[in-house]
């Protein structure tokens, strides 16, 4: 909840911020009203120095002068700054902004990858900037993801894992990356699930017991990671519970008696994540 008056505080320290930053140009040049093409605006008070330029380096001002004044922004598509051209981008109709896809500058391009229409994305599948590829994999249509299955960048195939069709994740399951067979054991199918609970990720492999149906538990009851014995002690079938109460790790058997017996009051038997912290040294992190 924000505080009576935060607000106001805000918005003093941003302009604050803003009045600590001289008005210059993008080369650095001090700027003057008196030669600008927009001095009848500046008569009539709808823009200012320090505050929303279209000329300033400092792209707040730039972006609070096609705020108030969108219909220039058609002006500036071919603007030398890459700044004014990524501002403007925000502003300008399908047609104009389509004319910024292959702009030199990533900003631009990037600014762009965030309004293009659905249907436009792909023109931007295989830009060489990873940030504007980002904001492509965050839109495209969910039909047309597979083009960025085998992006270089891992990030993008962690959207793409996030995003794509449970029945495309198989593409994926082998991902140089575990960030990316991790998102995958998120959510693929059971057929495919059980192919991962061997993966050279710990990560990975935590995602999958947890989502295993109990009855496949028993076969990592004996696994070496006192992790993965921890995940199956909290879902095990009854039955396995008191040869897993004399497990090596102390909280594994501890979270087998605690199921054992749970009407058991125990100063021991504290949440799993609590009581890691103290038998391991550093909390249990899932």
């Amino acid at each position: 909840m924000i505080e009576p008056g935060s607000m106001d505080r805000l918005q003093a320290e941003r302009h604050w911020m803003d009045s600590d930053l001289p008005a210059v140009d993008w080369q650095g040049n001090a700027l003057s009203c008196s030669s600008c093409e927009h001095a009848e605006l500046n008569a009539q008070g709808l823009c200012q120095l320090m505050r929303n330029c279209v000329h300033d380096r400092y792209a707040k001002r730039i972006d609070r002068f096609f705020s108030q004044h969108p219909a220039l922004a058609v002006r500036y598509i071919d603007h030398p700054y890459f700044e004014v051209r990524a501002v403007a981008a925000k502003f300008l109709d399908v047609f104009h902004l389509n004319r910024l896809v292959s702009d030199v500058d990533e900003t631009v391009r990037a600014s762009v990858a965030l309004r293009l229409p659905s249907h436009l994305l792909h023109k931007l599948i295989y830009d060489p900037d990873r940030e504007v590829r980002i904001r492509v994999a965050l839109r495209l249509p969910e039909s047309e993801l597979g083009s960025l299955l085998y992006d270089s960048d891992y990030y993008v195939r962690v959207i793409v894992a996030r995003r794509i069709a449970p029945t495309q994740l198989f593409y994926l399951m082998h991902d140089a990356d575990a960030s990316v067979r991790r998102e995958v054991a998120e959510r693929i199918g059971m057929d495919w699930l059980p192919l991962l609970a061997n993966d050279s990720a710990q990560e990975v492999c935590l995602t999958v017991i947890r989502r295993l149906p109990v009855a496949m538990l028993p076969a990592f009851r004996l696994d070496a990671d006192w992790r993965i014995r921890f995940e199956v002690v909290l879902r095990i079938a009854p039955e396995f519970l008191a040869d897993m109460s004399r497990d090596s790790d102390e909280a594994v058997a501890m979270a087998a008696v605690a199921r054992l017996h749970p009407n058991l009051q125990s100063s021991v038997l504290t949440h799993p994540n609590e009581h890691k912290e103290s038998v391991h040294g550093d909390q249990y992190r899932t």
